[in-house]
């Protein structure tokens, strides 16, 4: 059965993250989205994959981190996720701390989307190479994951570095929480199937996929459950599609590719915008859960 759930980007001017939280498990949906920006360098030299003009909301974001335990806090069945969380720009020992503390006080709800970031200046603000930006994320992750399960963990690489630490708490979900990719290249299949435990792309409609040049749904799919299988690993990989629209036919789509959960996207505003529209998808969903 396919999960529904809603993103946001979680900016300091609309709804606020418990507000949105309690709306979301009211209405039935099983998990709630925050994105990430550090901050947006001024030069605006590195183009936004979106088009021409970046959204006020990308400088306005709350961290996604604090913003999800505030929705944690006031929850008890949501899942509350990051729907992108920049591991290039996160120290690797303090983002598993977060993870991991998260994860803990939310009794293991905690979804961890993650990505690689498109903005070279953002991310060199914070130490990470553009070129290089594949290599700390993976490094980044393993370590993370080292910390997570080991009582005293250490990692050796060419980004992190560190002999043995003691680190707790240690993640509610074994081993730690569910690692969802964020990305659209031909190279995300073994890297999904090496250090992360599914796929979660950006909505595309078939004309803007066709004019992108995307992969299509179906074979992206293909190809990552045969990486998963040549890696040796159990059980299958989970798809998340975010950004879907109000649009059935989208919805449609969606569920005829076979994603495991469908996440909605809401736009960074105040609650007499936003709640209106949770409850026009949670319409939706009903409808489709029925069929």
């Amino acid at each position: 059965m396919t999960d529904f759930g809603l993103v946001m980007f979680p900016a300091d001017y609309a709804i606020a993250p418990a507000e949105l939280a309690r709306a979301c498990e009211h209405n039935g949906f099983e998990s709630l989205f925050f994105p990430e920006h550090t901050h947006i360098p001024a030069s605006r030299l590195s183009p936004w994959p979106g088009g021409a003009e970046l959204p006020k909301e990308y400088w306005h974001t709350h961290d996604p981190f604090v913003g999800l335990a505030a929705a944690a806090a006031v929850t008890s069945t949501l899942k509350v996720g990051t729907g992108i969380a920049l591991v290039t720009e996160r120290d690797p020992i303090l983002m598993a701390k977060q993870v991991a503390t998260l994860d803990h006080i939310s009794d293991g709800r905690l979804i961890l989307g993650v990505g690689a970031g498109w903005n070279a200046e953002e991310m060199e603000n914070h130490g990470t190479l553009f070129a290089d930006r594949w290599k700390v994320l993976r490094e980044r992750i393993l370590a993370m994951k080292a910390i997570w399960t080991d009582e005293a963990a250490e990692f050796h690489g060419d980004f992190v570095d560190f002999d043995p630490l003691w680190s707790y708490p240690k993640p509610k979900q074994v081993g730690g929480p569910p690692i969802l990719m964020g990305a659209s290249s031909k190279y995300m299949y073994k890297r999904i199937a090496e250090y992360c435990d599914g796929w979660f792309p950006i909505y595309q409609d078939e004309a803007r996929a066709a004019a992108s040049g995307a992969t299509d749904y179906s074979e992206s799919m293909r190809l990552t459950h045969e990486a998963w299988k040549a890696a040796g690993r159990s059980g299958s990989p989970n798809f998340t599609v975010f950004g879907v629209g109000p649009d059935p036919a989208a919805i449609e789509r969606c569920l005829s590719n076979g994603f495991d959960r469908i996440v909605f996207a809401l736009p960074p505003a105040a609650a007499d915008e936003v709640l209106p529209l949770v409850e026009r998808y949670a319409s939706l969903k009903k409808q489709f859960e029925a069929a």
